[in-house]
């Protein structure tokens, strides 16, 4: 279905709902808008959006309706002119670069890293280390240990053999960063080079990665993250001109690439699969990433909260930056999810397919936690919360209980499973430091 959403988006340059799609100039800021009121959106429910983004520390928020601004607001001081991080959202552009490399024929996705890397890369035996190729750097099943203590270390010695390439899929962020090694190795310039002849010469999108410690980090203003929605919900066209001609690599990397992590392309978060995996467990939960979703939703996703959502079948790119949610977390699945739930209000319609009129309102404090766990779902003890280890056990299981005692479990990253009166299930990560 999503290669046909596709598809069709760019044969017509239009979305389904039969409106042209509008690209802004490659050059300047200007950038057609439109009134929600136009479009018979609820207008009335736009304050209580702005008001939960603003409670949740929301820096900067565009909602492009077929390319055209529909909704824009920036808190505090922070201005359209503002930069910002994209932390783990940055991880899509990387592998849209990458499908650019591979398509002018710098690269291949099935080649071993070694070959751009170099050997010695990592701490395996030369044949384990040769068996990693790039398509396994894209799809986080590199094989390699995310359990040695510092996940961003691309160090030799923090790089460690663990199971075979593609038959383990862990959100790694150092085999991720190492791609931009092979982007520069390949094509014998700068990433940040590659970004500008390949991405802003064409789309105006402006920005750069900036090394911060292990992590390549790309910095941006707000609009380049919604141009860059733009490009991807335009199947890689810009106002006609193909910025990737290569459509099967654009439709593999937002679709699922392997049978581990249904919800994963090549460093795309995808919804409407049946199951997705989450950092840090190695077990996958049952249901859609993001129920009150689009069904064909993909997303780049990153650290407090970075956020660029792309639906071709509603026409719609959906942009947030910002410090940590309230209720946060690494991959903000949950946080993105109610903030459409917010966003269908103000459409006047369901985007997603949520089960129930309403998604149940998890509410876990502290996070991080020492000894003891608030836990509310709609403001009322849970029938049943149980604590998940990361190995999937349960460790804790408590019926109608609003407090879980910690102090018996060790330190590190858990999953809260709540399950309402009326058996509504959520989950959210919780950690435990002392």
């Amino acid at each position: 279905m999503r290669n046909i959403l596709l598809f069709g988006l760019l044969a017509g340059s239009s979305t389904m709902n039969g409106q042209s799609t509008y690209f802004p100039p490659v050059i300047g800021n200007t950038w057609q808008t439109i009134d929600p009121a136009s479009m018979g959106w609820c207008t009335d429910q736009l304050p209580p959006l702005v008001d939960f983004l603003g409670q949740s520390n929301t820096k900067a928020f565009i909602v492009l309706k077929d390319g055209r601004i529909a909704i824009e607001h920036y808190f505090g001081t922070f201005t359209q002119d503002s930069l910002w991080y994209w932390a783990s959202a940055g991880k899509s552009l990387t592998a849209f670069l990458v499908g650019k490399a591979q398509e002018e024929g710098y690269l291949d996705i099935a080649d071993p890293t070694s070959d751009y890397l170099g050997a010695g890369w990592t701490s395996c035996t030369p044949e384990q280390e040769q068996a990693i190729t790039i398509r396994h750097q894209l799809t986080m099943t590199s094989g390699l240990d995310d359990g040695t203590g510092d996940v961003d270390c691309t160090e030799p010695p923090c790089l460690q053999f663990l199971a075979e390439p593609g038959t383990r899929w862990a959100y790694h962020n150092a085999p991720y960063t190492l791609l931009d090694g092979v982007i520069a190795g390949a094509t014998g310039g700068t990433l940040n080079a590659y970004v500008f002849n390949k991405l802003t010469l064409t789309t105006g999108l402006q920005g750069a990665y900036l090394q911060l410690g292990y992590n390549n980090v790309f910095f941006s203003k707000p609009r380049s993250m919604a141009r860059f929605g733009l490009l991807a919900m335009a199947g890689g066209v810009w106002n006609g001109n193909a910025v990737m001609n290569d459509q099967a690599y654009f439709n593999d990397m937002v679709s699922p690439t392997q049978t581990l992590n249904e919800a994963y392309g090549y460093l795309w978060w995808l919804n409407g699969q049946s199951t997705f995996m989450l950092p840090g467990v190695q077990f996958p939960f049952n249901g859609m990433l993001m129920p009150n979703a689009p069904v064909d939703a993909f997303s780049a996703m990153g650290k407090n909260g970075q956020l660029c959502n792309v639906s071709p079948s509603t026409g719609l790119v959906v942009v947030r930056m910002g410090d940590l949610p309230t209720q946060g977390i690494f991959v903000p699945n949950i946080y993105n999810d109610q903030i459409w739930q917010y966003l269908n209000a103000v459409i006047c319609s369901t985007t997603g397919t949520p089960n129930h009129d309403t998604h149940p309102v998890l509410s876990v404090a502290p996070n991080p936690a020492m000894d003891r766990v608030s836990v509310t779902l709609d403001d009322v003890a849970p029938a049943r919360t149980e604590l998940l280890g990361a190995d999937g056990r349960i460790v804790i299981a408590e019926s109608s209980q609003s407090t879980l005692a910690l102090s018996h479990q060790p330190e590190g990253i858990y999953i809260l499973r709540a399950t309402g009166l009326d058996s509504r299930v959520v989950h959210q990560r919780l950690i435990i430091a002392r």
